[in-house]
């Protein structure tokens, strides 16, 4: 394909080349004008320009070129928040390929670790431990009079002895030592800071082995990812770790993938093939990252052979329907995945107009999400019934949690019952006060998704007699902690979450979560929603390690949150990949980045 490509070029080359051998003066638009006199002075034979295309089409076809609509401003492999990491990962992949992936909603080894550490393989073990506990029953540092047994989780980790740093020198477990010392100095960021609460110690064991002694409070399914991402020791030993994110490591990294970076420009990362590497050897000598100002260029690219993947999350019906048509031509392949980034309304239970669970389900019946779903991704996302997403474990079955079809009869129906009527025909509902039925919705701004859904969500809300007012804010200010997310000041918010193998409900629904003055304002059960056995629930769900015993727990969570409806679940979001028609190999998936698997990309000849 790029082959034929080029070769039509080049054949346009030669023809208009010689026409203007005739003519005197002659030029080709963009280049330079021919001579008129022969050159007095001797000169090397020119490079046949047959040779020069041959040349660049060898180049090409050695090349994987990727185009975006977005670069990093750096590639440190501790990103700050998880849309950050998530934005980041197709290229912090190819310099440090995950210990542990997380793909298809569970988890696989890369090589990087020689197996995922399990209880059941050895490599895990619970040990029993003396604690003491405060007044509270909370285990605590402090010498007490109460002294009681837990569970404590040691987790071992194998490295590959085979890694090397693509300037050569060994992996070993020192670097991944260092990583965790260098973010105890400076946590750099969300996903890091939350690892640290969770490690009591973390230490080598031997050159290419390191073990975590998790904190006596915290058990989870989850517990094999509690690494540290190997850092280069021998690189940044002796950089202040709060700068490390500024430096020159940061923007040109060495890693132990299967590319290393050799030159960033503002709008391309290079790459070659790491000679270091442990694994297959990918097809391409060369890979480039090359952003674009929007989907439409990115298009262009591809089909005239200049790009061989494009990859977006945020793409317009109108860009859906034109790789619709591309595919449907055979001039490029469209593979949809439905992203973990999941969008909701989320209920502010403090506001006393929400406390009535008929308003609750009124706005949920009255809400078209099927409609918004087709109307932004074209059906290619499905609507969702409940926070965990339908291809993680322990999704709830349909048909054992309530659900809320779009039906405006049904929601008028219960905003009467509610009290709220329109007796003036103005077409806004009011209680038997006069207060009129309005509430506030916040979302971020600069998302034409959210702009769409809350505008749509508007429109879906006056139908049934409540008035929407809109509030954009920069994503920044909504969730700043000290933003009215956290401080809980708004009626109705708009925004995503992003799920991943494990539903980890304990940070965004249980009581212990709910930002107040008393805990700092620290958790993200931003509904305010506490319900005893609903809380109970996921805390088991999420501390067990009993797969049986979980699944229950997550299903009686979900029904009483169904039930209860601290926010309406609207639709995940849309992950698209287009690829030419001869690229073969490249395996898209909801968690994982597309160029997990580039080692097993190939080109059709």
């Amino acid at each position: 394909m790029i082959r034929q490509r080029l070769e039509r070029s080049l054949q346009l080359v030669l023809t208009l080349a010689l026409a203007c051998m005739a003519l005197v003066g002659c030029t080709i638009e963009g280049g330079v004008p021919t001579p008129t006199e022969a050159p007095t002075t001797p000169a090397s034979a020119p490079i046949p320009t047959s040779a020069i295309i041959a040349g660049r089409i060898a180049e090409r076809s050695d090349t994987w070129m990727i185009g975006t609509l977005d670069l990093p401003s750096d590639l440190y492999p501790y990103p700050q928040t998880a849309a950050t990491r998530r934005a980041t990962a197709p290229i912090g992949e190819l310099l440090f390929p995950s210990p542990i992936l997380t793909y298809n909603y569970g988890y696989t080894v890369t090589g990087v670790l020689e197996r995922i550490p399990t209880i059941e393989n050895g490599d895990a073990e619970l040990r029993k431990v003396d604690v003491y506990l405060d007044a509270t029953g909370a285990i605590t540092t402090t010498v007490t009079q109460v002294v009681t047994q837990v569970d404590q989780l040691v987790i071992t980790f194998r490295w590959n002895p085979q890694l090397r740093w693509s300037d050569g020198t060994p992996v070993t477990a020192e670097d991944s030592v260092f990583a965790y010392e260098l973010a105890k100095a400076a946590p750099p960021g969300d996903a890091a800071a939350e690892l640290l609460a969770k490690t009591a110690a973390y230490e080598k064991i031997d050159d290419h082995t390191t073990r975590a002694v998790l904190r006596p409070d915290y058990v989870g399914a989850a517990y094999f990812m509690s690494y540290w991402t190997p850092l280069p020791r021998h690189l940044l030993q002796g950089i202040d770790p709060a700068r490390v994110r500024q430096s020159e490591f940061a923007r040109l990294p060495v890693g132990y993938g299967p590319y290393m970076l050799v030159e960033r420009t503002a709008t391309e990362l290079r790459f070659e093939r790491n000679p270091h590497y442990f694994g297959p050897a990918p097809a391409a000598s060369r890979l480039v990252f090359r952003v674009f100002a929007d989907l439409e260029m990115v298009r262009a690219n591809l089909l005239n052979g200049n790009l061989d993947l494009g990859i977006t999350e945020r793409i317009s019906s109108n860009m859906l329907d034109r790789f619709d048509q591309d595919a449907a031509e055979g001039t490029l392949r469209v593979i949809p995945t439905p992203s973990p980034a999941w969008e909701h309304i989320l209920l502010n239970l403090d506001v006393p107009l929400l406390q009535d669970i008929r308003i609750r389900r009124a706005l949920a019946y009255g809400t078209n999400r099927q409609a918004m779903a087709e109307a932004l991704f074209k059906g290619n996302v499905p609507v969702l019934d409940s926070w965990i997403l339908p291809g993680q474990p322990f999704a709830a079955p349909p048909d054992q949690v309530t659900r809320y079809p779009y039906d405006p009869e049904q929601a008028r129906q219960l905003l009467e019952e509610a009290g709220y009527t329109d007796p003036d025909g103005s077409g806004i509902r009011a209680s038997p006060d006069g207060v009129t039925l309005t509430l506030q919705l916040l979302t971020t701004q600069s998302s034409e998704v959210r702009r769409e859904i809350a505008r749509r969500f508007q429109e879906d809300m006056k139908a049934i007699g409540v008035e929407i007012d809109i509030i954009e804010a920069p994503p920044d200010e909504v969730f700043d902690p000290e933003g009215p997310l956290y401080l809980r000041q708004f009626d109705l918010a708009l925004f995503g979450w992003i799920a991943g193998p494990e539903p980890s409900g304990l940070q965004l629904w249980s009581c212990a979560a709910v930002p107040n003055e008393s805990n700092r304002y620290r958790g993200e059960n931003f509904a305010g929603w506490c319900f005893r056995d609903a809380d109970r629930a996921v805390r088991t769900a999420d501390t067990t390690l009993d797969p049986a015993e979980r699944a229950e727990a997550y299903l009686r969570q979900q029904q009483l949150w169904t039930q209860e409806l601290p926010a309406i679940p609207l639709f995940q979001r849309l992950s698209v990949v287009v690829a030419a028609p001869d690229v073969r190999g490249i395996a898209p998936d909801a968690l994982a980045p597309v160029t997990w698997n580039v080692s097993a990309w190939q080109r059709k000849r």
